[in-house]
């Protein structure tokens, strides 16, 4: 649908709310806003946030992850809200488990944190789909995040369902909840200027949208400059000190301060130095700065097939201050912390106006802050990349390290420097605790199963699974004649075959031909190769398999999936034959995801024979027992190439150990502008080789373990470890 410019009337209706809401004193308002921080019951504040996802971590970590955030001196909480796991299918909605929100919400309450609760409903995040439902891919005549009527109907229905839902848990500040903030859509701004003729409208209707759900709290739209009132526009990025809002009455804030970088299958570790980050955080705050959130504070786990890209991987760790597994990471939560107690014994004074900046040298500078009644407080800073410094403030020397910052709570006293981390480096271990005894089951790579369906011509690989599976077999047969010329001579003839990603098996007459597959920053493959016929007719199967959904980007129904062509046979007598076109026939999934037999149940519908190894497609099964202690789990799959993990059937994940890392992992120094290549390692390694096993999924015996590998790989090379600080 075209784009329809506001009409005055709108924008005087839409600044008369803003009046109403933000302006005229509401006795049940407990959360406004000014030209300098977010005011709660009267107060102004300093806020501290991290981002932890409630479903990349099990309800049973969620309180401890909790304490852990505030013990670091964190006030708020920051969470998505994950569309596709709440409505798997439209209107059947699904809150419990990992996907229990109002669980997670109230546990934050429960610790005396508050919560920016971002509804999106687009999340990006690195989630499938970037946290969209695929079934709305398939509304008829839907356009995704521009002005078109049934993207906005869904969207609208939905975030109206989840600040429903928070009312009715009285969850909203002004209710005695802990839900200070909510944001509406994500990082949209970067996306107008391609969206075309739809896009501004459409970033006005969503603000003025939530604004409408009454929620009694203030909304944020992040990396969306022109965010109308009395949406606050805000931040996200490695630093943020560059950054002012766009109406001089609104706060200045950061929604994302990036922490790290997720990994993805194929790609080095990113990891970026402490010091650097509280320098950037720093920075933010001595410019007048009021809220700063981790992203992430807890990374995770992408368990199951929600991960996104497409081909993140399956750990979410992102180098956060609390890692994958619940574990402090050393020495970055702790440094923070101490930032944090700074920054908190400067709040009185940084709450009551703008900096004085003061010229110190070539590369420092003062920001000093001074209240009314007498607070002061003074962030001395030196940004030269590689010298220490000594610096006179107020008659008093200050040495200050390169590329550094130094708080001064009293305006006397430097309590905190950015880059003189007092806390001890811990190196976490990963500790063997068990191998396993295998039996094993392969998939038929020759057979089409009761539910297999034939069309003419090729077809886009989600529109047929609907992302139900990883997975969708494309067989056609070929017939070839017996005066074919490679039949005398033995020159085979070449197949190639275009896909749109992620990657392929490629059988001919039930026999492993080859494979391809693509990666991060180009998912799109073509296979080639010889291949061995006969006269008479011959089958050609590709197994078509994706590794998660692109998470962002423009018009996401239209992004494409699997073998869309063309499929071409040359060198045959006639030339090329192109087999776009003629019959295919389709099966979605494999076997044995089919018969479930990932579980308890399913695990007996088929008949396991010895633990044979190296076979593409096969499926092993073990059971074991859990380890004594706490300690986190995992499960050491070097030995493998590329597929899945359940354990008691629940989906670990992807994993690809034989997809080895790329990168720059040269020594890296925390000071200059941090990159995500900056600082990396395991290059030339798996990008990923442990996969979190939460102890929660764990009984005290007979645990079963199911893997299904697609390339081939030695199980018995797999071990359970154990990850201790």
């Amino acid at each position: 649908m075209g784009s329809k410019n506001p009409t005055w009337c709108s924008v005087f209706g839409f600044l008369v709310l803003f009046v109403i809401t933000f302006v005229v004193p509401n006795v049940d308002a407990t959360v406004t806003y000014d030209q300098k921080s977010l005011v709660i019951n009267g107060q102004r504040r300093i806020l501290i946030s991290g981002s932890i996802h409630y479903p990349r971590s099990t309800p049973e970590m969620w309180p401890d992850l909790i304490q852990k955030a505030k013990d670091g001196g964190l006030d708020v909480i920051q969470t998505y809200v994950f569309w596709n796991g709440h409505e798997p299918s439209p209107g059947q909605y699904y809150f419990e488990d990992r996907y229990d929100l109002v669980r997670f919400v109230k546990l934050v309450k429960q610790a005396g944190l508050y919560v920016n609760l971002r509804i999106g409903p687009y999340v990006c995040a690195e989630w499938n789909l970037g946290g969209f439902p695929v079934w709305l891919k398939y509304v008829p005549g839907i356009s995704f995040r521009t002005d078109n009527e049934p993207f906005k109907a869904a969207m609208q229905k939905f975030t109206e369902k989840i600040v429903s839902m928070m009312k009715s848990e009285g969850l909203f500040e002004w209710q005695g909840g802990p839900i200070i903030l909510a944001q509406v859509e994500n990082e949209y701004g970067p996306m107008e200027s391609v969206m075309g003729s739809g896009a501004k409208s459409y970033a006005f209707w969503a603000a003025k949208m939530a604004v409408g759900t009454n929620t009694g709290v203030p909304w944020v739209m992040c990396k969306e400059d022109d965010a109308p009132d009395p949406v606050i526009n805000t931040c996200n990025g490695f630093y943020c000190d560059y950054f002012s809002p766009n109406k001089a009455y609104k706060p200045t804030m950061w929604t994302e301060a990036w922490t790290g970088w997720f990994t993805a299958f194929g790609g080095a570790v990113p990891h970026r130095p402490v010091e650097d980050l509280a320098f950037g955080v720093a920075r933010f705050i001595q410019k007048g700065g009021s809220f700063v959130n981790y992203y992430m504070y807890h990374g995770g786990t992408n368990f199951g097939r929600t991960a996104g890209g497409p081909f993140i991987a399956t750990s979410y760790d992102y180098d956060a201050p609390i890692d994958e597994y619940g574990l402090l990471r050393q020495p970055k939560w702790g440094h923070l912390r101490d930032m944090h107690k700074a920054i908190k014994q400067a709040e009185p004074a940084l709450i009551s106006g703008d900096p004085m900046i003061q010229k110190l040298g070539n590369y420092e500078k003062a920001y000093v802050y001074k209240s009314k009644t007498g607070a002061c407080a003074a962030f001395l800073s030196n940004y030269h990349l590689s010298s220490s410094s000594r610096v006179m403030y107020n008659g008093h020397p200050y040495d200050l390290p390169a590329w550094s910052i130094s708080i001064l709570p009293d305006c006397k006293t430097a309590v905190f420097n950015t880059a003189t981390v007092k806390e001890p480096t811990v190196y976490p271990k990963m500790s063997p605790v068990g191998g396993f005894k295998w039996t094993s089951f392969s998939e038929d790579w020759n057979a089409l199963e009761d539910n297999a369906f034939t069309k003419n011509g090729l077809y886009e690989q989600i529109s047929q699974t609907w992302d139900k599976s990883d997975y969708l077999w494309y067989t056609t047969y070929v017939n070839i004649a017996q005066n074919e010329n490679f039949l005398k001579t033995g020159v085979w003839p070449y197949l190639s075959v275009d896909s749109a990603g992620h990657a392929m098996h490629v059988f001919v007459n039930g026999q492993l031909a080859g494979k391809s597959f693509g990666g991060y920053n180009n998912p799109k493959i073509q296979y080639g190769g010889n291949i061995k016929m006969w006269g008479g007719s011959n089958k050609i199967s590709i197994l078509s398999t994706a590794v998660g959904l692109a998470n962002v980007g423009t018009h996401f129904e239209n992004w494409n999936t699997g073998v869309l062509g063309p499929v071409r046979l040359s060198g045959l007598n006639e030339g090329t034959r192109d087999l776009s076109n003629q019959k295919w026939t389709y099966q979605i999934g494999l076997k044995g995801e089919n018969l479930g037999i990932h579980t308890t149940s399913g695990s007996s519908s088929v008949e396991w024979g010895g633990p044979y190894g190296n076979i593409a497609l096969t499926w092993y099964k073990s059971y074991f027992n859990a380890p004594a202690s706490n300690d986190p789990l995992a499960l050491d799959m070097s030995s493998m190439g590329k597929g899945q993990i359940w354990v008691n059937g629940q989906n670990i994940g992807r994993y690809w150990s034989a997809y080895k890392a790329s990168g720059d992992c040269s020594a890296c120094s925390y000071a200059g502008t941090y990159r995500e290549t900056k600082c990396q390692t395991n290059c030339g390694d798996s990008s990923q080789k442990w996969y979190h096993v939460p102890r929660s999924w764990l009984n005290p015996s007979g645990n079963l373990l199911v893997v299904l590998e697609e390339w081939g790989g030695d199980p018995s090379g797999i071990t359970l470890v154990k990850r201790t600080t």
